[in-house]
């Protein structure tokens, strides 16, 4: 059965003249249908969200905190509703969708914690009687452009921070999963943000570039922020710039998990399997490369390959099988291109299958160079490559050959090397003896090089989605050359 979704505009649901359709990728049936906004329907959502920001920012700390965390519950309360609509819209198994509200409920409890901590301080002025102040003001409407692929959490953090910090907000919901997007404004407007403090736009496919390009042009949209693709990420940028307003940019990833010759190889497999499959690998931050020292590649592959070889990928809605399904067909032949690139070149199959539609086996490639594909492109799939390096050295090389610099891991049992390594590594996040998939609400999360710049999560959210005033009080009588 498939669920209607609106327009949220000014706290109103509008149907919209025009409608598109969100298939399930396992049954192919029509899981939602969802209102194709126009480019005055964007601007409409500007347009409330500009009226309702005067008296939302006005509103005190305690008072915004108090609301952010009944959102939290608001949001908690549709645990069934939003595993239907992640199951059907994306294929998620329930597991996934389960963490996505758990994490995504946190995000918004931190939130609400950082409401006190937007502060300023007094700075020593070299004149006179002069009282000089560094404030942070909200900055005003802010545009959240959210991806499908952990929808709750990335929907949730492109909204809750900048709610914190006294902004207003649009989410620009993904075309893939629209009801799950839905479902988060609709859980806030519960908890009392009306009347334009949070607005909905869901957009027809087609129609996405002149949207996103409506609402990053209009005047009242101060801030934007973007997770997703680092080639539509640059378009963003593009467009923010030409309008003089800053972006957050969290986009593609190729994270390098490094084996170094004193690993603990149990530690590091487990650490492996999860980073490259949880979700079917459709995480900015899963593991998609393995560089293996060669001292310890074989010990190291035999370990990996039989862990692998547990994970079975099965029906989503069974909930019998780690992994479920990817999100469409386009995946399944993108993948299946870079491992017939690899193959080609000399690589080899350690685990995998033929594809059933969008259930794809956990696929393992050994022997990977930096001349096949599946070392340099982001695969958004159940494939990890195994790189084998010949040092230290040659590892943190392979690990920077790239244009990405999202998430890495280093395993080593020496704390001290472990860092010295992380430091060398070029990416926004790094994990000693631990996996290249992790995240928590109150760290500052994000990417350098291809993989964008800004950082979501904690203080340095406040950073983001405030502006920083410099403010004088003259307490002494002025004295002047002229």
């Amino acid at each position: 059965m498939s669920s209607t979704v609106a327009l949220l505009i000014g706290g109103e649901a509008r149907q919209g003249a025009h409608h598109f359709d969100r298939h399930d990728p396992m049954s192919g049936e029509v899981v939602s249908k969802a209102a194709a906004a126009t480019v005055a329907d964007a601007l409409a959502a500007a347009d409330a969200a500009e009226s309702a920001f005067a008296a939302w920012s006005a509103r005190g700390p305690n008072e915004r905190r108090a609301m952010l965390n009944k959102a939290a519950t608001s949001l908690e309360a549709r645990a069934g509703e939003f595993v239907a609509a992640m199951m059907g819209e994306i294929g998620a198994t329930e597991g996934w969708a389960r963490f996505n509200l758990m994490l995504a409920a946190s995000m918004i409890r931190e939130a609400a914690a950082l409401t006190t901590q937007i502060s300023g301080e007094v700075i020593p002025s070299d004149k006179p009687g002069c009282l000089a102040l560094a404030i942070r003001e909200p900055a005003g409407v802010v545009l959240g452009i959210a991806p499908w692929n952990a929808p709750i959490i990335l929907g949730v953090r492109a909204i809750a921070v900048p709610l914190a910090c006294g902004n207003t907000v649009i989410l620009k919901a993904s075309e893939v999963c629209p009801r799950t997007h839905a479902l988060i404004i609709e859980a806030f407007i519960e908890a009392g943000f009306t009347g334009g403090i949070v607005n909905l736009i869901t957009n027809a496919p087609k129609d996405a570039g002149e949207i996103v390009g409506a609402l990053i042009d209009h005047k009242a949209v101060k801030r934007i922020n973007f997770t997703g693709s680092t080639a539509v990420g640059r378009i963003v940028a593009m467009r923010a710039a030409q309008n003089l307003k800053p972006a957050l940019l969290e986009l593609g990833g190729k994270a390098p998990l490094l084996v170094l010759d004193d690993a603990d190889l149990d530690e590091a497999v487990k650490a492996a399997a999860f980073g490259a499959f949880m979700n079917q690998g459709q995480i900015c931050m899963s593991t998609e490369r393995i560089i293996v020292m060669e001292s310890v590649a074989a010990a190291f592959v035999d370990k990996f390959k039989a862990k692998v070889a547990t994970m079975a990928t099965g029906n989503p809605r069974e909930g019998k099988s780690p992994l479920g399904a990817v999100v469409d067909l386009k995946t399944v032949k993108h993948v299946d291109a870079l491992v017939a690139d690899a193959l080609k070149q000399g690589a080899a199959t350690l685990n995998g299958g033929v594809s059933q539609g969008v259930l794809m086996a956990a696929t393992v490639i050994d022997k990977v160079t930096p001349a096949m594909t599946l070392f340099r492109d982001e695969s958004f799939g159940p494939v990890v490559a195994i790189v084998r390096a010949r040092d230290e050295k040659h590892a943190i090389e392979l690990a920077n050959d790239t244009e990405y610099g999202l998430s890495a891991a280093v395993f080593t049992k020496d704390t001290a090397r472990g860092l010295r390594v992380a430091r060398k590594i070029k990416s926004g996040m790094c994990h000693i003896n631990g996996p290249t998939v992790h995240d928590e609400a109150q760290m500052p999360f994000g990417g350098v090089k291809g993989s964008g710049y800004g950082r979501f999560g904690g203080k340095a959210g406040i950073d983001a989605f405030t502006e920083l005033r410099w403010i004088t009080i003259e307490t002494q009588p002025g004295h002047f050359p002229i």
